[in-house]
C-alpha cells in the first residue's frame, strides 16, 4: 500500500483538478450553465463557443493551472513519486469530478499542466503540437489528442521511462474522452474552429470538448 503522504497527494490532486473552472466561469460571465450550452463540455473550447475566446482562453488557462499546482506542490512537499500520485489525481479529478456526477472535461489542458512540473520537455512539446496542430488544421480534438499522444513519446525519448505507463493511461483516458469527435473524425463531421458548420454541429452532437 502506498504510503500515506503519497494517499494524501492523490487526494489533493483530485481536489484540485474536480474544480469546474469552466463551469463556474461561464455562469460568473453570466453565460448560464455550460452543460447546457453548445456541446454540454465544461471545458475551454465549449466555453469559447458560449462566451468567447476570453473566457476560453481563461477556462484554459485555469485547467493547466490546477494540474501544475497540485503536482508542483506534491513534488516540492513530499518527492517525485508523490508527484505523479498527484499528477493522477488531478487528471482524474477533471475528467469525473464528484461534484458534477462524474462527467467532467477531456483533460487536454489539465495533462499540459501536469506536464510542466513534472516533465517541463514533454509540456513545451505538448503545447508546440497542440497550437501548430491547432492552427494547421483548426480542429480542436485533432490537435488535443495529438498532443496528448506526444506526452508517453516524449517521455520514452527523454529517458524519463518512469513515466511511460502513466503518461499512456492518460492518453488511453483523454482518447476515451474524446470517442464521440473521433466518430465524427471518421464520418468527416467534426467542426473546424471559426466554421459556421461548428456551431450547427455542436447543436446536434454532445461531447466535443
Amino acid at each position: 500500500m502506498p504510503p500515506l503522504d503519497h494517499l494524501l497527494m492523490l487526494g489533493l490532486g483530485y481536489l484540485l483538478g474536480s474544480i469546474p473552472f469552466g463551469l463556474i466561469l461561464a455562469k460568473m460571465a453570466g453565460k448560464g450553465d455550460l452543460r447546457d450550452v453548445g456541446s454540454g463540455n465544461i471545458g475551454a473550447t465549449n466555453a469559447a463557443r458560449a462566451g468567447g475566446k476570453g473566457l476560453g482562453a481563461a477556462v484554459l488557462l485555469l485547467d493547466a493551472i490546477k494540474g501544475a499546482v497540485a503536482v508542483a506542490l506534491a513534488k516540492t512537499q513530499v518527492g517525485d513519486l508523490a508527484a505523479m500520485y498527484a499528477a493522477a489525481g488531478a487528471l482524474i479529478g477533471h475528467l469525473y469530478p464528484v461534484w458534477l456526477r462524474f462527467r467532467g472535461g477531456k483533460g487536454v489542458a489539465t495533462l499540459f499542466g501536469v506536464l510542466v512540473p513534472l516533465l517541463p520537455v514533454a509540456a513545451l512539446v505538448y503545447a508546440l503540437v497542440w497550437i501548430g496542430l491547432l492552427l494547421v488544421v483548426r480542429i480542436s480534438s485533432v490537435s488535443g489528442l495529438v498532443a496528448a499522444v506526444s506526452a508517453p513519446v516524449t517521455a520514452a525519448f527523454a529517458g524519463a521511462e518512469n513515466l511511460v505507463p502513466m503518461l499512456l493511461g492518460f492518453t488511453l483516458l483523454i482518447v476515451w474522452k474524446h470517442r464521440e469527435n473521433l466518430r465524427r473524425l471518421v464520418a468527416g463531421k467534426e467542426p473546424r474552429i471559426g466554421s459556421s458548420r461548428e456551431q450547427s454541429s455542436e447543436t446536434d452532437h454532445r461531447g466535443s470538448d
